[in-house]
């Protein structure tokens, strides 16, 4: 491999150790994706995040086959059509966060109960269909709920977030989770009200140009 793809892999496995830190996976739960040369390289199926090399970073080709000693996560379905059909994302996390996965066995979108959900696309958070795990059908789910927005919850299951790069993408894994563990925190104490559309319109736009010059 060369320099850059090393680089890579490294960061993979460091994004997955904050992850870890964080709280919003833990041992083997969740998955990295991060496109490289026509397809894109994963983190390992069944392999404890602390345990992880840059050897065992698994790249798949544009034509979906595996390379490396270990089978690529078994997510991988999701990730590489996600990738393929936003051109514009880079970065792929799939989290078992406690609070964003609680969200997901609603099965519900999350509205605009806070104006950060703007950073995620639009007023809301959409809840992709169930479907088993690892299949075609739970990728054309995800997808779907993708169409629009960085990040979705997958019901009963989990949440994706998408990202330019993993930077991003693990501020909006964090996020996600804060804005989730917020929202159960207001609705334990009441009714929580939502972020009225006409300013949310205008927040979904403040956002496009944040952090840039």
């Amino acid at each position: 491999m060369n320099k850059k793809e090393l680089t890579i892999r490294k960061d993979i496995i460091n994004a997955a150790l904050i992850l870890e830190r964080k709280k919003l996976n833990q041992g083997k739960a969740g998955n990295i994706s991060v496109r490289w040369d026509g397809g894109l390289l994963i983190t390992p199926s069944g392999i404890a995040y602390d345990k992880l090399k840059p050897e065992d970073i698994v790249f798949v080709d544009k034509n979906k086959k595996y390379h490396g000693k270990w089978k690529p996560s078994s997510e991988t379905p999701f990730h590489f059509d996600i990738l393929k059909n936003k051109k514009d994302m880079d970065v792929v996390i799939h989290t078992h966060a406690p609070y964003g996965t609680g969200f997901s066995i609603l099965g519900k979108p999350i509205p605009c109960f806070h104006y950060m959900i703007a950073f995620f696309g639009g007023d809301t958070v959409p809840c992709a269909k169930f479907a088993l795990p690892g299949s075609q059908e739970l990728s054309d789910n995800a997808v779907k709920a993708l169409k629009k927005n960085k990040a979705c919850l997958l019901a009963n299951h989990g949440v994706i977030v998408t990202g330019s790069d993993l930077e991003e993408a693990l501020f909006l894994a964090e996020e996600l989770e804060v804005l989730c563990q917020q929202i159960t925190i207001a609705k334990m104490n009441g009714a929580p009200k939502l972020v009225g559309s006409k300013d949310m319109k205008k927040i979904i736009e403040a956002v496009k140009t944040y952090g840039k010059q």
